[in-house]
C-alpha cells in the first residue's frame, strides 16, 4: 500500500464533497460539465482518477456514458456499490500516467479532477495530461482540477498558527512563499502560473479558469450552518465571482477548463502514438522510448510543414531525454524553411 491509499483509506471523501462547504465544489464543477456537454447528442465522458464516483456515478445516472478510471481499491468499492447495474459506466483500476488500455480520440470530455492534486514532478503532471489530451477527441473538452498554494499558506500557516514550525524548519516553503510538495505532503500545490506553463505544452486553448470553491474553505463553519436560503443565495453570489480572475488563486480548488485544438491534435496524437499493435506485448520502457522518438520527429514534421514555430518548439521539448535531439532537428527544419522563404 502506498502513501496515497493510506491517506484515503483514512479519510472520507464521501462525507467531504457532501458537506455543505464541499458542495460548493461539487455544484460548481457539475455547473460547468453540463456546460462543456450540453450542446453534444450522446457524449463519450471520461473521468481519470474518478475517486469514490462522485461524479462519475451522478454523470451515468443521468444516462452519460461514462468510463471511470480509479487507482485506489477502496474508492472503487465505494464507487461500485453505488451502481444498480443499469448504468452505462465502465470502470477501470489504473492512474492518470497511463491510460494506454484506452484508445486515441475515444473521448468528448476527459476530467482529471483529482490527479494533479497528487503529481510531484512536471514530468509526471505532462504525461498525465498528454495521456488526457491523447484519448480525448479534436474539439473535445478537458476538464484539470487542481489545488492552489495561496489557501495553504493562509490557511496552515497563518490562521492555524504553524507561522512559527514553518520558519524555524525551512522545509515547507520557498523564498517567495510556494509551498514545497512531494509525497509524504500527499498533496501537490501550484499557482495560475504554474497551471499555464504545464498547458503551454499542449495543443490545448482555455475556455475558463474557474474558482471551484472559492471563499468556501476560509468560511467553511459559516456555510455548513447556513439554512437552505442562506446557501442558495451564497451559491448565486459563488457563481457571479467565480470566474474573476483576480480571485483565482485564492481558492482552495481551481478548474481549467480546456478545449483541444482539431488539426494540432490530430498531429499531436500522431506523435505521441502508439498503435494497438504496436502496443501489444511492449513494455512501458519500450513505449516511452517510441513515444519520446516520435516526439522527437514530430519537432521537424512541425517546423517543416510550415506550422507556427512556437508548436513545433513544444513537440521538441515535450520529453527532457530527447530535448538536445529533437531541438536539433527543429532547428535544421526551422533553418529550411526561412532558406525557402528568402
Amino acid at each position: 500500500m502506498n502513501l496515497l491509499e493510506e491517506y484515503y483509506n483514512s479519510r472520507d471523501e464521501e462525507k467531504r464533497l457532501l458537506s455543505q462547504h464541499g458542495q460548493v465544489e461539487y455544484l460548481t464543477t457539475m455547473k460547468y460539465i453540463h456546460e462543456c456537454i450540453s450542446h453534444l447528442g450522446f457524449p463519450a465522458i471520461l473521468e481519470v482518477g474518478a475517486g469514490t464516483g462522485r461524479y462519475s456515478v451522478a454523470l451515468a445516472k443521468e444516462g452519460y456514458t461514462v468510463t471511470a478510471v480509479e487507482p485506489v481499491p477502496h474508492h472503487l468499492d465505494v464507487l461500485k456499490a453505488k451502481l444498480d447495474g443499469s448504468e452505462p459506466i465502465t470502470v477501470i483500476q489504473g492512474n492518470a500516467l497511463d491510460l494506454s488500455v484506452l484508445q486515441d480520440n475515444s473521448f468528448d470530455l476527459t476530467m482529471l479532477l483529482g490527479p494533479m492534486y497528487h503529481l510531484y514532478t512536471s514530468e509526471d503532471k505532462i504525461q498525465a495530461l498528454s495521456e488526457a489530451v491523447r484519448v480525448t477527441k479534436p474539439g473535445g473538452y478537458i476538464l484539470v482540477a487542481y489545488c492552489m498554494n495561496e489557501p495553504t499558506v493562509i490557511q496552515y500557516v497563518f490562521l492555524a498558527n504553524h507561522l512559527d514550525d514553518v520558519m524555524k524548519t525551512k522545509t515547507m516553503l520557498t523564498d517567495d512563499w510556494h509551498c514545497k510538495s512531494d509525497p509524504e505532503e500527499i498533496f501537490e500545490l501550484v499557482r495560475t502560473e504554474d497551471i499555464a506553463q504545464l498547458n503551454s505544452w499542449f495543443p490545448l486553448d482555455r475556455i475558463k479558469l474557474v474558482a471551484a470553491d472559492g471563499a468556501a474553505h476560509y468560511i467553511s463553519r459559516f456555510i455548513d450552518e447556513m439554512d437552505q436560503y442562506t446557501f442558495a443565495k451564497w451559491m448565486e453570489y459563488h457563481f457571479a465571482t467565480c470566474e474573476r480572475q483576480d480571485l483565482i488563486g485564492a481558492s482552495n480548488h481551481t478548474l481549467d477548463i480546456l478545449k483541444v485544438r482539431g488539426e494540432i491534435h490530430r498531429r499531436y496524437v500522431a506523435a505521441l502514438g502508439v498503435s494497438e499493435n504496436e502496443n501489444e506485448n511492449t513494455g512501458t520502457g519500450m513505449q516511452s522510448a517510441k513515444i519520446r522518438q516520435r516526439n522527437a520527429d514530430q519537432a521537424g514534421m512541425a517546423a517543416s510543414d510550415h506550422q507556427n514555430v512556437d508548436t513545433a518548439l513544444q513537440y521538441a521539448m515535450m520529453n527532457q531525454t530527447v530535448i538536445k535531439q529533437s531541438y536539433n532537428t527543429f532547428l535544421c527544419a526551422k533553418s529550411e524553411f526561412i532558406e525557402e522563404k528568402l
